[in-house]
């Protein structure tokens, strides 16, 4: 299949031979020059990955019926009911979150001109609405929990912006994407490529990890089941923190492809933002997969679910996403392939439905956790589990004896004795090792990485934020970052544990020591100065420290010396297997 960025003329609704009606929001190719330059005019935003993935997607058609950002009569009704205010069927908010000072800078009638990361204009909303969402009733409504250990819930309560703008959009361009071009088709272009090679019953299967023998069993059977072609559609935008990254499970998916009957199989990718909804998700990835031309969507156990809470219990049951989707189908205009789990029965040597394993028969598995280790150790992985070629590519990508990174955050009051800790961690580091370790100091970093921030709540934000982004990329590349900003606040620290997830291990050490006593170590006097006022907005004295609800450790450098809680830290590192001397 071949990719172009954008068809001479893109038309606001076609009926296309597969799908049904598909709404494009792109304006007329006379016209998107004229409103590009319009666009540097208006006022601004630029999108977060979520908010790109949203409007790609919205642009494009997938989101179809949808012309634009929710309004709040059209959010209200997807929150309580799953339906837009017409009454279709539409499962998820799709919202544009923005700041409550740029909220505040425009109005109803107003248009913005939405940007990507590097100031390119992609699109320009025409505001309708502005209003504040109950973001905790969101959370409950949709994604049943305002458990924070979801990360949906994560997303909406601790990271996005506490105002909504809805509207409609003109698209000006789509975003640009640098790799695997030729399979980032539209709805409209892959629509076409079934309708050129005469696919007509066209499977698709979501995915967001690597895919193995199992996931070919399933897709195999599920295509036969039906009479179906098989479209491989996986998950590209934005999809659970620590998932394989898109390249190499997209090189994984190139690898598995061969192993499907000729002509029988087609790859194209996603550029969904995941919420990991469960069985609103599922229904919302069936409409988005009737959107691109399928006749038919595979549901798998707990699809979508982002596994257990925080008291470890799963977040959905594991059927409930195949039976709201069955309530539903036939409005959405797809057929659900419900599909249990495919097992290897190894005295049989073949692979079989989970719900058809005989009394006899010996099952084996390797979990995904089991993977991981296997890749770390360098341990065999049977090629009854997947395929040499997939293996080799993920070994490239987790050699074997790879040391994973580590962030290592000291949070407390000013004189609590977070540097002082953190130097004694190096030291005892360095003692053993020779992995490289870089240490983010909030003072040293307010003098390089973050001069020119003051001290509201938005600039120390700011500064915390930098600092776990520098972690982050130490962490991504085997180092071991040690942070020791004061990080007041709860939701920053969130977002430095989020940065570094991604990557590798994240601890939280919470310096706990009181505040009488980091008064008394005060050389520098200003915790007086701050008492005097002095200085404005200090660390609690006038401004908030929020304590950690669940740090990993946590130590009062008053009843004890900093280097007998440099050995627990490093005790703890390596009873968990992250730190190996």
């Amino acid at each position: 299949m071949t990719h172009t960025a954008l068809a001479p003329q893109l038309v606001d609704t076609l009926n296309a031979p597969h799908g049904g009606v598909l709404k494009e929001l792109y304006v007329p190719a006379a016209e998107r020059a004229a409103l590009k330059q319009r666009s540097a005019t208006l006022p601004g935003w630029d999108l977060s990955i979520r908010q790109l993935c949203d409007l790609e997607l919205l642009l494009n058609g997938a989101f179809s019926p949808l012309e634009g950002f929710l309004t709040r009569r059209d959010y209200d009704r997807v929150v309580q009911e799953l339906r837009l205010a017409d009454g279709t069927l539409w499962p998820m908010p799709i919202t544009l979150d923005v700041s409550e000072a740029f909220a505040a800078s425009i109005q109803v009638g107003a248009e913005i001109a939405l940007r990507d990361s590097q100031g390119v204009p992609l699109a320009v909303l025409d505001v309708q609405d502005i209003y504040f969402p109950d973001k905790l009733r969101e959370a409950r409504e949709v994604f049943g929990t305002t458990d924070t250990t979801h990360p949906g819930v994560a997303d909406l309560l601790e990271r996005s912006h506490p105002v909504y703008v809805g509207g409609t959009l003109r698209g000006i361009q789509p975003p640009q994407h640098y790799d695997f071009a030729e399979l980032r088709q539209s709805p409209r272009e892959l629509r076409d490529w079934f309708a050129r090679n005469g696919w007509e019953t066209i499977v698709a299967f979501q995915t967001r990890n690597p895919m193995h023998r199992a996931h070919r069993e399933l897709t195999l059977r599920a295509a036969e089941q039906v009479g179906a072609r098989l479209l491989i559609q996986p998950v590209v935008g934005r999809t659970k923190p620590g998932d394989v990254d898109h390249y190499t499970r997209v090189r994984c998916y190139h690898a598995l492809l061969k192993h499907y009957p000729r002509n029988e199989a087609t790859l194209s990718l996603l550029p969904l933002a995941m919420r990991m909804g469960g069985p609103r998700e599922a229904v919302w990835h069936a409409i988005i997969r009737k959107n691109y031309g399928a006749s038919h969507f595979i549901v798998g156990r707990d699809h979508a679910g982002p596994g257990n809470d925080r008291d470890g219990k799963p977040f959905y049951d594991p059927f409930a996403a195949q039976e709201l989707l069955a309530r539903h189908q036939q409005e959405i205009g797809i057929r659900i392939v419900p599909f249990p789990a495919m097992v290897y029965a190894a005295n049989r040597d073949t692979y079989v439905p989970s719900n058809e394993v005989r009394p006899d028969d010996v099952v084996k598995d390797i979990s995904g956790t089991e993977l991981r280790r296997r890749l770390q150790t360098g341990e065999d992985i049977p090629e009854w589990f997947t395929f040499p070629e997939v293996v080799d590519i993920l070994r490239e990508r987790y050699p074997a004896g790879a040391k994973k990174g580590v962030a290592l955050l000291f949070t407390g009051l000013s004189g609590s004795g977070k540097s002082t800790l953190a130097e004694a961690v190096i030291a005892k580091l360095l003692e053993r090792s020779s992995r490289p370790i870089t240490l983010l100091d909030g003072d040293e970093v307010r003098k390089h990485l973050s001069k020119g921030l003051g001290f509201s709540r938005e600039d120390r934000a700011a500064n915390v934020t930098r600092i776990g982004w520098v972690a982050s990329e130490i962490v991504k590349h085997g180092g071991i970052a040690i942070c020791a900003p004061i990080a007041p606040y709860a939701d920053t620290r969130a977002e430095i544990r989020r940065l570094v997830e991604q990557h590798g291990i994240f601890v939280e050490i919470y310096v706990s020591t009181p505040i009488d006593v980091c008064e008394s170590r005060d050389r520098k006097g200003l915790y007086a100065q701050a008492r005097a006022g002095k200085i404005p907005q200090f660390t609690g004295v006038s401004d908030p420290y929020e304590v950690p609800a669940n740090p990993e450790l946590s130590f009062d450098t008053s009843t004890a010396d900093a280097g007998a809680l440099a050995n627990q830290i490093l005790a703890h590192l390596r009873n968990r297997g992250w730190l190996v001397d």
